[in-house]
């Protein structure tokens, strides 16, 4: 998976009464958010602390401490917005029908490709920067990004059935098992391109994997 515009829960209204120039409190939970997923999606999370986020936010320790009880719920809630963009993200692609089904998953790797190079290749996917450090992470971590893997993976599973349903993918394959290592794949490949900051690492991961699925 990979970052492109930074998810961002719908802003509620501001409170009457409240000071002028004071975000309110869902506004500064946004700024968190977004400062968080910036920040992490680049560095990761050991490298990142709690004030370096403060700064970029532009909000008090208090607001910080009032919406989380420290970084690693703080971390949680990364991860909770960061799979509510990428779904919606997976979601515009997947369901074109104007496209045929696997069509529409080379859309995405094109579309995620397109998000990594507007950050110049430097951030990546929020999951996978964070599975890479999972030894150094609380246990509540690995269940919150397994789940999260296994929606997208999902919805892979769903539009390779329709794929092959339709004929472009062929009666042999197994799309549960195509999907998982869609997915197991994906993630390295963003990884790689992360690492050489370039999309060839993309490029050349989605077309071994079109060539070998498709008919």
């Amino acid at each position: 998976m990979t970052q492109t515009d930074s998810p961002l829960s719908p802003s509620d209204r501001p409170r009457r009464g409240r000071p002028r120039g004071t975000p309110d409190a869902s506004e500064a939970r946004q700024k968190l958010i977004r400062a968080g997923l910036e920040h992490l999606t680049e560095k990761g999370y050991s490298s990142v602390g709690v004030d370096e986020i403060l700064k970029a936010a532009g909000v008090p320790k208090g607001s910080f401490y009032h919406h989380f009880k420290g970084k690693a719920d703080f971390g949680l809630a990364l991860v909770t917005a960061y799979n509510a963009y990428f779904v919606e993200l997976l979601d515009r692609a997947f369901l074109d029908e104007a496209r045929a089904p696997l069509d529409r998953l080379r859309m995405f790797t094109e579309k995620a490709e397109e998000g990594m190079a507007r950050h110049g290749f430097r951030r990546g996917c929020l999951v996978g920067n964070l599975g890479q450090e999972m030894g150094a992470l609380p246990d509540d971590f690995r269940a919150a990004l397994t789940g999260v893997l296994e929606e997208w993976q999902a919805r892979t599973t769903r539009l390779l059935h329709e794929a092959q349903a339709q004929g472009q993918l062929g009666p042999n394959h197994d799309p549960d098992a195509l999907a998982e290592t869609f997915w197991i794949g994906w993630e390295g490949a963003v990884l790689r391109a992360k690492l050489e900051l370039r999309p060839e690492p993309l490029r050349r991961f989605a077309a071994t994997f079109f060539r070998l699925i498709e008919r």
